[in-house]
């Protein structure tokens, strides 16, 4: 693509922003605001979302993974859980190399509106496939907000010429893809047995 045929003119121009000028402390603030206001801060709003999202996801998918009927879908879990953890690494290395700062965080009203729904799930219902099935509803609808987030941090990053993070980023999408994947497979056998439970029920 053209724009990744760019020079590092902007990754290099976001360094130095971020590293400050001397003597600049004085319009801190300033600077800050007007740095969201620009590309560069919506990747690194985006990007902080991500690493939220991340970072709060690995106590979650331990919880449904606990939580979870099927063995195949608690291994699911436990393979995203140790996932997630490269992503979170992955998302430091970017903090590194852009010389993005990484004690502020930015949370997702979205995923955090999900986790506590996945929890919800979790007290209502009991451990069966109805449980499970309702499990992985929560699970995609996070990995989609995921994926979206992800596939809008490699546009931005195509777009602004960050060359070191682009491959970083878009393999972490294509996880999150594989993993929206790998439930959809297993929601498919989930159902059938949640199903075949429901009809038995009414026999009785």
């Amino acid at each position: 693509m053209a724009r990744r045929s760019q020079s590092n003119t902007l990754e290099n121009n976001m360094n130095n922003t971020t590293k400050g000028m001397p003597g600049s402390n004085n319009n801190g603030s300033k600077e800050k605001t007007e740095n969201k206001q620009t590309l560069n801060g919506l990747f690194e709003k985006a990007l902080r979302e991500a690493y939220s999202c991340e970072k709060q996801l690995i106590d979650v998918l331990a919880e449904m993974a606990k939580n979870a009927y099927s063995e195949e879908l608690q291994d699911a879990f436990k393979e995203h859980k140790e996932q997630t953890q490269r992503h979170l690494e992955r998302i430091e290395k970017i903090y590194d190399r852009l010389h993005i700062a990484s004690d502020q965080e930015e949370t997702n009203k979205v995923i955090e509106t999900l986790f506590e729904i996945g929890k919800k799930v979790i007290t209502e219902y009991e451990k069966s496939p109805l449980r499970d099935s309702s499990l992985i509803i929560v699970a995609q609808k996070v990995e989609h907000v995921e994926i979206a987030l992800y596939g809008s941090l490699c546009e931005l990053a195509d777009v602004l010429g960050y060359h070191k993070v682009i491959d970083i980023l878009e393999r972490t999408l294509e996880e999150e893809k594989m993993t929206d994947e790998r439930l959809t497979d297993i929601a498919r056998e989930v159902n059938d047995e949640a199903f075949e439970m429901a009809e038995e029920l009414q026999e009785y």
